[in-house]
């Protein structure tokens, strides 16, 4: 069964520290050999992300009526979205020496989250958690514990600036809708 936190997990805020150089380094170099198979990975990422919480399909009318994950990575429309996701990713990595270019593209997306496409925060938090499960499955025999806790702070940081925007906008928590 499906858990979402809720927006209780939103005023918690985390700790959010900039990322040490040796951190921004371990980082980047997992990131740079992930991002050689951009597409593929993104799509593993959405996949496992929609069949573990499906309630994050809601949001995604062109591919929410997907079930089988096989049908979800054939979805032009949800591999097009994975390589914007895999994009923005690669924008804040690649900014990780510059905290103001990622604060601005992470505050960009929040923003847009919040404004227009309205989806609850936490998903973020959820999504970067399906990120690092990836990269952990993907680096098995090379992930060690130093750049697990850097890729876990990023994760911090990220969910930090993203809830930062939708605080800055407003954001007021989405009552879910109920088919009568």
């Amino acid at each position: 069964m499906e858990k979402v936190p809720g927006d209780m997990e939103i005023e918690r805020r985390e700790r959010s520290e900039e990322l040490s150089e040796t951190e921004r380094k371990a980082v980047q170099d997992t990131w740079a050999r992930l991002y050689t198979n951009c597409e593929d990975v993104g799509v593993a990422i959405l996949v496992r992300f929609f069949v573990n919480f499906p309630s994050a399909k809601q949001y995604f009318s062109q591919f929410q009526h997907l079930e089988d994950p096989l049908e979800m990575e054939r979805s032009p429309q949800l591999r097009k979205h994975a390589c914007r996701v895999m994009g923005a990713l690669n924008t804040v990595v690649e900014n990780l020496h510059d905290p103001d270019k990622v604060s601005s593209v992470l505050a960009l997306v929040g923003k847009a989250h919040a404004l227009k496409h309205k989806v609850e925060p936490v998903y973020f938090k959820i999504l970067s958690g399906v990120i690092l499960e990836v990269i952990a499955e993907e680096f098995a025999d090379d992930f060690p514990s130093e750049t697990q806790r850097a890729w876990s702070k990023l994760r911090s940081l990220i969910y930090s600036h993203v809830t930062a925007a939708y605080k800055e906008v407003g954001w007021v928590q989405q009552l879910p809708t109920t088919n009568m």
